[in-house]
């Protein structure tokens, strides 16, 4: 299998490691000259990959392609590409639906649409893909995991809810800016709150639900029943679900 990416970003960077990483057999991935100092850092760093010359090398080069441009990039880039009836298509763009890339990658058919999460780099990381089955299964199975979708409704609905990570980092500053107003030092705020959350992992690997959770972390009395009852009664939970809405509308156009 040779891969070969279009677009070198965050993303894929993760896709890379997690499929290059400590790997015996790792397979064969073409990067393309795009953002080349990181494209280089990669191919430094792993011998299985490879920076082509061009967008058209790589395509040339791949069985299965994975696009990973900027939305606003990719229709004027794609357009000047020729690709094979043989060839499967992943995108991990935002935005660009199947039915809009399909005359863009045309004669490819196969195509499949992912949420890759940064978190796949350590081979950690749940992908959501659409449809089930296909390259996209057999890339994101081994990196974490994947959800299988039939339908675009459901996969936009998922794509609203990656929304919420700025959100959740915001909150997490807040409560260590309000520790460092009460004497506490800047960086030993950040520790302590980045260490109370890191300490969660496991719970949140036990497949519980989040009201269980919920109620396995609070104390009836306690101040973590005082703090969210404080939160529910001023609506804030409420928001998240408003909020959400909102980035679901603009999803769907």
């Amino acid at each position: 299998m040779t891969y070969g990416i279009i677009g070198v970003g965050a993303i894929a960077s993760a896709i890379v490691a997690g499929t290059s990483e400590g790997v015996e057999s790792p397979p064969t991935i073409l990067l393309s000259p795009r953002n080349a100092s990181l494209a280089g850092e990669l191919a430094s760093r792993y011998h299985n990959v490879r920076v082509c010359s061009s967008n058209q090398e790589v395509i040339d080069g791949a069985s299965t392609l994975i696009l990973s441009l900027r939305p606003q990039d990719a229709p004027p880039v794609l357009r000047t590409l020729r690709f094979s009836a043989d060839q499967f298509i992943i995108s991990v763009m935002a935005g660009i639906s199947i039915e809009t890339l399909r005359p863009i990658v045309a004669p490819a058919t196969s195509i499949a649409r992912c949420i890759p999460l940064p978190s796949v780099a350590h081979r950690d990381g749940v992908t959501v893909i659409l449809p089930p089955g296909g390259a996209a299964k057999a890339l994101f199975d081994p990196l974490g995991g994947t959800i299988e979708l039939e339908n675009q409704e459901t996969f936009d609905a998922f794509s609203a809810a990656t929304a919420t990570v700025a959100a959740h980092f915001e909150y997490l500053g807040t409560t260590s800016r309000w520790l460092a107003a009460r004497g506490v030092a800047p960086d030993d705020a950040v520790r302590y709150v980045a260490s109370v959350f890191i300490g969660l992992t496991p719970a949140l690997r036990s497949g519980e639900s989040f009201d269980r959770l919920a109620q396995d972390h609070t104390t009836p009395g306690g101040i973590n029943e005082l703090f969210a009852g404080h939160m529910r009664a001023h609506g804030v939970y409420a928001l998240v679900d408003e909020g959400l809405d909102r980035v679901a509308k603009k999803i769907s156009g």
